[in-house]
């Protein structure tokens, strides 16, 4: 893709707002289509399915701010002069092709392409199957967009592939891919490690943790827990795992609220061997391998911890790397906590539910990376690029 102005770019966002505000309707009507046909067993995959009015105002306002974000192209890195009189300077520079393969959520079909597109990346949308009649008419607009404003379609593809298909195009793709973004479960970003022959960008597993401290604030602690836990189930900043220090003052009554808490709110919860002595009713944890696994569920795990260094090794073998929150009124211990987990966010008094580009100031995010190359966190328009180095001489050899 070359490289467009921002006016240009700007002025095509500007025509895909009008598109999506005129044709609620059409948009809503094809969606109903993959609702009516999507078997509801997976009811965290039917909710990111589902597409409403509300669900368009946001999409009309991711638009509005990357529209409103400074063009990531071209910016100045560094420069420098070198004794050789050679000029060094490293700016911004797009991708090229970036691939997104993703699930169920047809706001990512506007996400990923308003940012692949404003930071002049080529984007190729591989949706799911489940949301194809409703990917299908969301680029088709994309489509009218562009070519109101004289440019090719190319610029935005849906690709409508099987999983063998798929497994084929990322061996031997069919044009040069620059980076793929696989943002789902772990089966997905595993099926895309294998296969894929260029670099991949890991995102979407969440898997997070919240300790509580023995210096927490109790009331705040179960208003965090609860958010985290039930807000949205079907969010990868949603809240797996619950870890509890037993020197925590009245452990016994706090574990049994909390407990009792979670069931009135139907969350599922499993508990180890040391809280299962006090909750002698609650279900147990019968395979450890539990721990690692994101449930996308009213289901969660309660485990209990004799300090903050346990729960900080517990967390880091098992969690996914992406959220992870602690309980505590203790400065230093939030400040170890935070240092010493090993997440994309971490947090002290406040809910994983917070990892969004939206929540963090980002604006609008192709996903939430849980790589440490080449960005780790929310990956907004800032991020969609890489860099060139800009080199100019006046006949210098190297001796």
């Amino acid at each position: 893709m070359k490289i467009l102005t921002t006016e240009i770019k700007n002025n095509v966002l500007t025509s895909m707002i009008d598109l999506l505000d005129k044709n609620r309707e059409s948009i809503i009507k094809a969606n109903k289509k993959d609702l009516d046909l999507f078997q509801k067993e997976d009811q965290a995959m039917y909710d990111r399915l589902i597409v409403t009015d509300t669900k368009i105002d946001g999409m009309i306002q991711s638009i509005r701010e990357v529209q409103s974000q400074e063009d990531p192209v071209n910016q100045p890195i560094s420069s420098r002069i070198l004794d050789n009189g050679l000029e060094i300077t490293n700016k911004t520079a797009p991708f090229g092709t970036i691939m997104i393969i993703y699930e169920s959520r047809p706001d990512v079909t506007i996400e990923a392409a308003v940012l692949a597109f404003k930071a002049s990346n080529k984007i190729l949308l591989k949706g799911g199957k489940e949301a194809l009649h409703s990917n299908t008419i969301l680029t088709e607009l994309w489509h009218q967009a562009l070519e109101e404003n004289g440019l090719p379609k190319e610029y935005i593809q849906l690709l409508t592939m099987n999983r063998q298909e798929t497994q084929d195009f990322l061996r031997n793709p069919t044009e040069k891919l620059d980076l793929i973004v696989p943002r789902g479960g772990e089966r997905l970003i595993n099926f895309v490690k294998e296969h894929a022959n260029c670099a991949v960008l890991v995102s979407g597993r969440g898997n997070n943790f919240l300790y509580v401290d023995e210096n927490a604030d109790w009331e705040k602690s179960i208003n965090v827990i609860m958010n985290a836990k039930t807000d949205k189930i079907s969010a990868c900043n949603a809240l797996d795992k619950i870890l509890i220090n037993q020197k925590i003052n009245n452990y016994d009554q706090k574990l049994t609220e909390l407990y009792n808490l979670l069931s009135s709110k139907e969350v599922d919860t499993l508990v180890d061997e040391t809280v299962k002595k006090t909750l002698t009713t609650a279900k147990p944890i019968t395979d450890q391998a539990i721990w690692k696994e994101e449930f996308l569920a009213m289901k969660c795990c309660l485990g209990a911890v004799d300090s903050l260094t346990e729960a900080v090794e517990k967390i880091n073998e098992n969690s996914g790397g992406h959220s992870a929150t602690i309980m505590t009124n203790d400065k230093g211990s939030a400040r170890q906590f935070m240092e010493q987990v090993d997440c994309a966010a971490v947090y002290q008094n406040a809910s994983t539910r917070f990892t969004d580009g939206g929540q963090m100031g980002v604006g609008a995010e192709l996903a939430i990376s849980t790589d440490k190359l080449h960005h780790r966190g929310p990956l907004g328009l800032e991020q969609l690029v890489t860099n060139k180095y800009y080199v100019f001489g006046d006949g210098q050899i190297r001796e």
